[in-house]
């Protein structure tokens, strides 16, 4: 793990200087890893009790061929940090890293439910999770948070780019036929062509990605 993993901020303006501080580590430049490398994919996604300020962070890892789970981990614990938009990392990516240490199986890429490089200062829990662990990530969100994008087509694999301040940081992508789009971004270590490339792999079936929709189910007690 990154040392930063124990810089942990107590208020808006810490968490906010800790985002702009990292945010240049993120590799964005890609290509990434090809889908034939990737054997293991793990899913991320954290669930929120309906009582109390704990978070559950869960980690599901699939056989990136057939889909199956082969090892999962689930983390809960009280938030360290308040709910505030842009900053929810700082409440997500604790029971998250402790979820990822407790795997007997190293994944060779992340997706987590959250946004990446699509976020106001560039750094949102995907690009966090990648400097943190120096895997391969990409952020999947299933509503958009900043930026703009025009609808993309019907068709699955259509996509149009999320566009901030002139700058593409991401992408709303079809993964069903007719269905509302995913918005995927980069989080570390892998470019935009081919985080959307993973994406498309792993959503034969679902809007969602099946790793996430796996860790969705753990975070839930399922």
């Amino acid at each position: 793990m990154h040392p930063a993993t124990t810089d942990w901020p107590r208020t808006v303006p810490e968490a906010e200087a800790i985002q702009r501080r990292l945010a240049p580590l993120a590799d964005l430049t890609g290509p990434g890893p090809a889908p034939a490398a990737v054997r293991h994919v793990a899913g991320l996604d954290v669930g929120y009790p309906t009582a109390g300020d704990e978070v559950t962070g869960a980690v599901a890892v699939l056989d990136a061929d057939t889909l199956a789970v082969v090892d999962r981990a689930v983390v809960r614990e009280p938030a360290r940090f308040p709910y505030v938009p842009g900053l929810f990392a700082f409440r997500e990516l604790p029971p998250l890293l402790a979820a990822l240490d407790r795997l007997t199986i190293t994944p060779d890429l992340l997706v987590c439910d959250g946004h990446g490089l699509a976020h106001p200062r560039r750094f949102g829990l995907a690009c966090h999770l990648g400097v943190l662990t120096d895997l391969p990530v990409i952020g999947v969100a299933k509503t958009p948070f900043t930026g703009r994008h025009d609808p993309p087509g019907p068709e699955r694999g259509s996509w149009t780019p999320i566009v901030l301040d002139g700058e593409v940081v991401g992408r709303a992508l079809r993964t069903r036929y007719g269905v509302k789009p995913v918005y995927v971004s980069q989080g570390h270590r892998i470019g935009l062509d081919d985080a959307c490339a993973h994406v498309l792999r792993l959503t034969p079936a679902y809007r969602i990605p099946e790793p996430i929709r796996q860790a969705d189910r753990l975070s839930r007690g399922r």
